[in-house]
Order: structure tokens, then C-alpha cells, then sequence
């Protein structure tokens, strides 16, 4: 903590101070600041910092690459240093003008929908290694007859894994509420109407309704609802009566519209979206796992990859487990085998350092040192990656290996979190993406950077 603390007090040094800072967030890996004025920002020095290995920019997003758990700490300390709280969170004219800043079509709300879930990597992290773990100990070919031996502590322990799919409309109704706006009570409950285990007693126009159908996407369609809905009663009623109304309207008003028509079109988007995206990696093999692998690293320059956030998760809902994460964890994969090309043609001792120091954590799975230092810069290398990416994810489709977490982990720690009987075939996707994005990279070649 006391280098996270340093950090955050040279990040804000190195911003113009507090008082520059229009926004502050984080993600797993990034640091993400908005500014008021850019002028004060020292970008060369903020590049130079310890701990920062990357920096990227996006619209008027400025992202330094802190690393995965070490964000969030530097996040927290310099909020903890900054006297005005308030400067962390715009208000909404300040939001406004920010979406009208992303070039990318739908960056900013897709960015808002990411939003959502990011706070649940944690659990889902925990909740897919737990799951391997369990895989693992019941094996009787690898621990023996742990599992009759001790079947309590394994229930346990699935009880552990599965608890953040038992409350996740619930989590998703509390954050979804914050990231637009609105009471993040009111977003529980409406997520907790729409997963009611009563509702199966309820017939409506002669059917019985489902609870939890639609999952996540009709959670999120009725809490936008709800936000929408709560903040034009607060400017339409009398301020003696608006505490009390309010709620009790956007209750009633927004219950009634979930229950009739937005949960069972959070249904039919739910299952057209579960439903294809299996039968594309299902029937789509080598060629489909060559484009979704192929094609993912340009979705993350732009932002827009951050659609699949709720695609992931809906996955999992349905059926249990993840085709696609896998597929496109291949992408990072490939920039290993690019690096690694790199490494060995470079005469540049900066480059070689720089790819020395960002390999390690990209076999972990944390890829923006290697993309945003290594391939990108150069070019071609990147072109190579991508290729390289897309034969592993051809390999990882055709064999239809697939993870038990919606997101968090990628790299070598996913295969912690495959299916059982599918982990040496993943593995042999990882390695099929880094001799490829080797290859492709040694023959494209590249222009040397001078020291």
C-alpha cells in the first residue's frame, strides 16, 4: 500500500493536482482520469513513473497502465489524498460532454454498460478458480477418493463458487442503478421482482410467469427504465412529497412495465443471444474462432468490445459455462508469440527491455504492456498478433474448449477455470497462438526503431 500511496501522490503531481481531475475510475489493469485542463498534465513524466508500464488515450480518456489489482489500490489512495471528493464524480452536464468527446460510435455507452460489471470481477474471479479447484479434487485419478472422503467440504465449496450466479441479478440491479443514475436500493429491488421465486405463481395473459427471465439483460432494461423514470418524478413532484412518491411510483410504474414488457423482452434478447452465439461456435468451427479471435484486439482500441461484457455473462446464465471467452482470450496470446518475434530480431536494448519486463505478466494474461509498447508502436507486429490470435482461436472453437467465469482472467490462469477434459486443449490453442503469432511476425517483419 505505501507504493500505491507514493504512486498515487506522483500520478496527481503529475496531472496539475486534485483539482485538475474531472473524473477518476479504474479497471483491472488501468488507471483512468479525465482533466479539465490538459496543459497541466506532464505526460512524459507520467510515463517514467514506477509502477505506470503503459499508457493509452482514449477520446479525452487518459488510461495509465498500473496493472491488474494495483489500480484499484492507486485508485483508493490518490481519492483518499484528493480534498474535493466531489471532483471524482462529475455531475451530469460534465457526463454529457464527455460521450460527446468518444469518437468510437457507442464507446461512451458501452463504456457506461462495462461499467456495470467491472466491480464483479472479483467474484467472478473467485468464483471460476473455486470451480477449478472443485474439478480438480474430483478427480480420483489425480487426488484419489478425496471427493467420498470429504463430500461436505466439497459442498462447501460449491456453495462458495456458485453464490456471486445466486445474487448476480441482484448485483448487476445495484450497479447498473449507480452507473445511470439512480437509487441503488430501487435497482436491488427491481432486480429482486424480476428473480421473485413467487412470480412462478403468478399466471398473466394465461401463462406463468419465469423468474429471472432474461437475467441480466432485462435487468438492465428495467433499471434504465427505473433511472429514467425516478428522475422525471423528482423534477415533476412537489418537493413536501417527493421522498415518499417517488418511490412508491417508480415501484409501481416500473414493476408493472417489467413484468408485462420488459422482462419478457429481456427473454426473447436473452435467449437470441445465448442461442447464436452458441450455434456460431457450434457450427461455425475453425473459421468462426479465426474471425472472433482475429478480430477482438481492434474491438479493444476502440472500445467497443465492451458490448460483450453482457454477452459473457448471459452465457454463463444459460448454460453454465463460456464458448466465447476462450476464443477470444487467443487475442492476447497471440501478442506473446509476436513479442517473443520482436525480442529476438530487435537491436534496440530499449525494446528488449521493455518486451523482457511485459512478458511475464502478458503470460498471465495482462496484455496492454505488450500491445501498447511492443506490437502497436510497430505496426506489423501487431497485424502478426492478430493473425496469430486467430489460429489459436480456430483451435480453441474447433475443439469447443470453454471456461466456467464470464470474465476477469485470461492467459495461462484461465486454464484453471476450463471445463474438465477441455484444459489440454486450451492449452494447445495457447501454444498454437504463440508459435503462429511468432511466425507471422518473423515474416512481416518490421522497422527497427533506432535507440
Amino acid at each position: 500500500m505505501e507504493k500505491s500511496t507514493t504512486l498515487a501522490t506522483q500520478i496527481l503531481k503529475g496531472v496539475g493536482g486534485e483539482g485538475n481531475i474531472l473524473r477518476l475510475e479504474n479497471c483491472m489493469t488501468r488507471v483512468r482520469l479525465e482533466l479539465r485542463d490538459e496543459s497541466l498534465m506532464d505526460l512524459p513524466a507520467l510515463k517514467a513513473l514506477p509502477g505506470i508500464s503503459g499508457y493509452v488515450k482514449q477520446g479525452e480518456q487518459h488510461q495509465l497502465i498500473a496493472g491488474p489489482g494495483h489500480a484499484a489500490q492507486v485508485v483508493d489512495a490518490m481519492r483518499a489524498q484528493m480534498q474535493d471528493a466531489t471532483s471524482t464524480e462529475p455531475a451530469i452536464d460534465d457526463a454529457a460532454r464527455t460521450k460527446a468527446r468518444y469518437k468510437a460510435p457507442m464507446s461512451d455507452a458501452l463504456r457506461q454498460l462495462a461499467n456495470v460489471f467491472i466491480p464483479l470481477i472479483p467474484a467472478f474471479i473467485a468464483s471460476g478458480l473455486i470451480t477449478g479447484i472443485i474439478n480438480i479434487l474430483k478427480r480420483p485419478d489425480i487426488v484419489g477418493g478425496f471427493a467420498t472422503s470429504y463430500p461436505n467440504l466439497l459442498g462447501l465449496l460449491g456453495i462458495f463458487g456458485s453464490a456471486v450466479f445466486a445474487i448476480m441479478n441482484i448485483l448487476v440491479g445495484v450497479n447498473a442503478a449507480r452507473v445511470f443514475g439512480g437509487s441503488v436500493a430501487m435497482g436491488g429491488v427491481m432486480a429482486g421482482i424480476l428473480s421473485s421465486p413467487q412470480l412462478a405463481q403468478i399466471t398473466l395473459f394465461g401463462e406463468p410467469l419465469q423468474p429471472g427471465r432474461g437475467g441480466v439483460i432485462a435487468v438492465l432494461l428495467v433499471v434504465m427504465l427505473m433511472c429514467w423514470l425516478e428522475k422525471k418524478l423528482r423534477n415533476l413532484l412537489p418537493v413536501s412529497v417527493e421522498l415518499i412518491l417517488n418511490p412508491l411510483l417508480t415501484t409501481l410504474i416500473t414493476g408493472a412495465v417489467a413484468i408485462v414488457a420488459l422482462q419478457p423482452l429481456g427473454g426473447w434478447i436473452s435467449e437470441t443471444i445465448a442461442h447464436g452465439a452458441s450455434l456460431a461456435i457450434d457450427k461455425g468451427g475453425l473459421l468462426v474462432g479465426a474471425v472472433l479471435a482475429g478480430t477482438f484486439l481492434p474491438l479493444v482500441l476502440t472500445g467497443l468490445h465492451q458490448g460483450l461484457v453482457p454477452i459473457h455473462v448471459e452465457l454463463v446464465q444459460a448454460h453454465g459455462y463460456n464458448a466465447l471467452f476462450p476464443i477470444l482470450a487467443m487475442a492476447g496470446v497471440g501478442q506473446i508469440g509476436a513479442s517473443l518475434a520482436v525480442l529476438l530480431k530487435t537491436r534496440n536494448a530499449r525494446l528488449k527491455k521493455v518486451i523482457k519486463g511485459a512478458l511475464p505478466v502478458g503470460l498471465l494474461g495482462i496484455g496492454e504492456p505488450l500491445i501498447f509498447g511492443v506490437t502497436l508502436p510497430l505496426g506489423k507486429p501487431f497485424i502478426g498478433a492478430c493473425l496469430g490470435g486467430a489460429a489459436g482461436g480456430a483451435i480453441i472453437s474447433y475443439f469447443k474448449v470453454a471456461t466456467v467465469i464470464t470474465f476477469g482472467i485470461s492467459g495461462l490462469p484461465l486454464a484453471l477455470t476450463i471445463v474438465t477434459g477441455k484444459v489440454m486443449l486450451y492449452l494447445l490453442g495457447y501454444l498454437v497462438a504463440v508459435i503462429a503469432g511468432f511466425l507471422f511476425t518473423w515474416f512481416l517483419g518490421f522497422n527497427d526503431p533506432e535507440e
